[in-house]
């Protein structure tokens, strides 16, 4: 599955040394000077690609620079014999390929911000148990609610033409050569035509047994990944500024990625961090998996801080997976065991924001894609079609799936009750998702409610979703309430009354009372998820509930509040139980090859999907 670097021409190493003399010695100067312009922040994959001397001599990086300086940074790589892959706008970056002897003068470069991997990305599958039991689930019993108008970008493998979408997948671009290039539908691997199924698949040819949420929704596909479900960050960048750039004449709201690496660096220099970030300013809602990262592989303990990359953006709706045992009523939902925990790496951010249905998921395949040549026993037999055909998956990717589905109908929702108002912003969407959540219980602790780290604000609840996508007017001014009438706090989600959880994790923020029913600064594009908490005036914030303090939690190693999250040798992701802290059981993960559950990242550079061990045998 994984893509192993060429080495460059012989030549192009030779002229590695121009760069190297070009940069070093202005690094030495600005040393010398007091350290005015530090040397740029490496992250600590390439770092201990750097420093071990291990594996390829060449590795692909993504260089951010100062803004108004990439045609400078550019040069100074062309000068020294670097094929220049890829420019990046959207965050002033570059993406290049260098050797370890360019590491050095690279990072002294006064014009160059941060240096990154071009990193490995996971993709985290979901299908549905039968299409309307998760919808009975989230409270959609009924099919009036369609996603009309709404456009869902699916950055992924692609999304094969099926009856399924009809002709709604309204355009399609590949980005797997690092630029996009126009082209039919086509996805040779299968995972995101499954997702996109699970957004907005019409149930057909299945006889609306597995149908999608958002079944009237418009698709466009950006395809990231190749047939056997490798690629590049780079190229998952180059797709999110497509889409910001497009967005008015594509009509794209939502963005969906169902796919993340693990976290390298703080989530303020990471590349892919900063691209959803600056598609959420530019108005568009981003859906993010958590990761299948919640378990250890070997030992099947249950462990926290394995939240992937970009799960870590604080404007992103990250979404964990729930188990629903395939019954409609929520009362036996669980979390499921391989989905991703918090606190995030590095910066101690609470994630998940929501969990939602994800595990046993059954959605729309093609007979010829890689995951369904490869899961034979995940096949679902339910349809004659021989194109059109199911398969029945886990995971934190379909999870976003299924939440990309609810968001559209809520951006839908809110038109149609306040047409000549502004749109929701995706703070606010994110805001209603957490809001109108339930909370979830962990039935093996005698039924006691998931942390925050493991479900966030808890249980994806359309029905209350939509009820306030209905009653907020966007149109009101600023700090006034902007809530037609007061919800009532209450859903029947399979035939049971369940409350919302009425409370918002922002930042490390616990934020109870009426925060959501006022037109707050935080609703505004500009404002950043998790930001300004000392600012805000609305809820009932208190510091007793806060998520943590400034109290060391964890052994030795992971400090949670001012402290920078991670152990001090960096080596180990936490397992165990968050509530038996005398007895936490440390993962023994090896970082020096980055080892991710399962997941191999040793040969850094190239986006890598996977299916999860989860995959239940029966079709």
């Amino acid at each position: 599955m994984h893509k192993r670097l060429s080495p460059h021409p012989a030549a192009a190493v030779a002229r590695v040394a121009i760069l190297v003399a070009l940069l070093a010695p202005a690094a030495v100067a600005h040393s010398k000077d007091g350290g005015a312009n530090p040397p740029a922040k490496v992250d600590s994959a390439i770092r201990g690609w750097h420093d071990r001397g291990e594996g390829e001599d060449r590795q692909r990086v993504i260089i951010r620079v100062k803004r108004g300086q990439r045609s400078a940074v550019d040069r100074t790589l062309r000068a020294g014999g670097l094929a220049v892959k890829a420019h990046h706008a959207l965050i002033d970056a570059i993406t290049v390929e260098i050797p370890r002897s360019a590491l050095r003068g690279l990072r002294h470069n006064p014009n160059v911000e941060t240096i990154s991997l071009d990193a490995p990305t996971t993709s985290f599958q979901t299908v549905a148990p039968t299409g309307q039991t998760v919808r009975s689930t989230l409270g959609l019993a009924s099919m009036s609610a369609k996603g009309t108008g709404v456009g869902v970008a699916v950055v992924d493998s692609g999304i094969a033409a099926s009856d399924v979408f009809g002709s709604r997948i309204a355009a399609f671009y590949d980005f797997t050569t690092g630029v996009a290039v126009a082209a039919p539908p086509s996805d040779e691997y299968g995972h995101g035509t499954h997702v996109a199924g699970l957004i907005a698949g019409s149930g057909a040819p299945s006889g609306g047994t597995y149908p999608g949420i958002a079944t009237n929704a418009t698709l466009i596909g950006l395809k990231v990944l190749d047939g056997v479900g490798s690629g590049y960050t780079s190229n998952v960048i180059a797709a999110l500024e497509f889409a910001v750039t497009h967005k008015q004449d594509l009509g794209i709201d939502v963005i969906n990625v169902s796919l993340g690496h693990p976290i390298f660096e703080p989530a303020a220099t990471d590349p892919l961090v900063q691209a959803v970030e600056a598609a959420a300013r530019a108005g568009i809602v981003v859906v993010v998996s958590a990761g299948n990262f919640g378990k250890n592989a070997t030992t099947g303990e249950v462990g926290y801080a394995g939240i992937a990359s970009p799960g870590n953006a604080l404007s992103a709706i990250t979404v964990g997976a729930l188990d629903t045992k395939g019954t409609k009523t929520p009362v036996d939902d669980s979390v499921a065991s391989y989905s991703s925990r918090g606190p995030t790496w590095y910066d101690g951010q609470a994630k998940p924001d929501v969990v939602a249905p994800g595990h046993a998921l059954t959605a729309v395949s093609t007979a010829s894609s890689y995951l369904f040549q490869t899961y034979v026993n995940a096949r679902v037999t339910s349809s004659s079609d021989p194109v059109n055909r199911y398969l029945r998956l886990n995971g934190t990717s379909m999870a976003a799936g299924v939440t990309s589905g609810v968001v559209a109908l809520v951006i839908e929702a809110h038109r149609k009750q306040f047409w000549a108002a502004p749109p929701l912003s995706p703070n606010t969407v994110k805001a209603i998702l957490q809001f109108s959540a339930t909370s979830a219980h962990d039935a093996s602790m005698g039924g006691a409610e998931y942390d925050v780290l493991t479900q966030g604000a808890g249980a994806l609840n359309a029905d209350g979703a939509l009820e306030l996508a209905r009653k907020i007017n966007t149109a009101a001014p600023v700090n006034s309430y902007w809530m037609t009438y007061q919800p009532v706090p209450l859903s029947y989600l399979g035939g049971e009354a369940v409350s919302w959880s009425q409370h918002l994790v922002w930042g490390n923020h616990l934020v109870w009372g009426n925060s959501l029913f006022y037109h707050e600064e935080a609703w505004n594009l500009e404002s950043v998820w998790g930001l300004g908490a000392d600012h805000l005036v609305w809820g009932n914030m208190d510091a007793d509930h806060l998520v943590w303090g400034n109290h060391l939690v964890w052994g030795n190693h992971i400090v949670w509040g001012n402290t920078l999250i991670g152990l001090l040798d960096g080596d180990h992701i936490v397992w165990g139980n968050a509530a038996d802290r005398e007895h936490l059981v440390w993962g023994n993960l090896d970082a020096e090859h980055l080892v991710w559950g399962n997941s191999d990242l040793s040969d850094a550079g190239e986006v890598v999907v996977e299916t999860t061990e989860e995959v239940p045998l029966e079709p």
